[in-house]
């Protein structure tokens, strides 16, 4: 039998490869399979959510259906309602990671820090990081929020995200004070006069007509966070003290 013939003699031909030259293992499909599917889920939920934000800032919440919204993503109506349970949470569904931002920077201030200052410079470092992307540098937010302000359903659906964002909020300065939430009230507090100076802020913002105004709006709102909202308001500069007190004297 010649060398052609004889598949043991013709390496070329020979069905057992040399282990050198095996082509590398890939990996198991049931290992890729989860990965794939989730990137694509992420995908699916990121258009879902893009199509509601545009939707309803072109057209007007009430002007906008599920069906609309799951059309525009090309998905149908149940594929909808996997990820999302109203079109109000498809549309505010990109504010939810900036919550997750916050409290990012909020793990990593200094153990020392006092914890209303470390919440507060959590916040203006989110508002300072341009790859963050935070509302008054991310295109069409202002306009999201002001329609909220608008909105009933809408701004509820907000609210919903921000009470997510501050429970974890609360474990983290719960655990910066060593303490536990369940019966140790300071960590809410904390993160209710945070969150309030934020949503203060916000809603100032949205109000004025100034996109650029966020970080200025915050700081103001962080000051005001003092003692001096615990003492008596001191008398309005330029009144007349003694007049005032005469005043009050002769109607006594």
């Amino acid at each position: 039998m010649s060398p052609e013939e004889n598949p043991e003699e013709n390496p070329e031909q020979s069905p057992a490869q040399s282990p050198e030259a095996k082509v590398p293992e890939r990996p198991p499909p049931e290992r890729r399979t989860p990965e794939r599917r989730s990137r694509k889920a992420r995908r699916t939920r990121d258009t879902l959510a893009q199509a509601a934000f545009e939707l309803v800032l072109d057209r007007g919440l009430r002007y906008v259906t599920v069906e609309e919204i799951a059309e525009a993503a090309d998905v149908d109506r149940r594929t909808f309602s996997r990820y999302f349970a109203s079109k109000e949470a498809a549309a505010l569904d990109s504010l939810r990671g900036d919550g997750d931002r916050i409290n990012e920077a909020l793990r990593s201030r200094p153990a020392g820090e006092p914890p209303l200052l470390a919440y507060r410079r959590a916040v203006l470092a989110w508002l300072a990081d341009p790859e963050a992307e935070p509302w008054h540098r991310r295109p069409r937010i202002f306009d999201l929020l002001t329609v909220a302000e608008e909105e009933p359903t809408l701004y509820a659906a907000f609210h919903h995200i921000r009470v997510d964002a501050q429970e974890d909020s609360i474990a983290i300065v719960a655990d910066r004070l060593g303490v536990d939430p369940r019966h140790d009230i300071r960590p809410a507090v904390t993160v209710a006069a945070g969150a309030g100076a934020l949503l203060a802020a916000q809603a100032a913002w949205v109000r004025g007509g100034r996109p650029d105004a966020l970080p200025a709006l915050v700081t103001e709102a962080f000051d005001a966070l003092s003692a001096d909202l615990l003492t008596a308001p001191s008398a309005p500069q330029g009144r007349d003290s003694t007049t005032e007190h005469t005043a009050e004297e002769a109607t006594s």
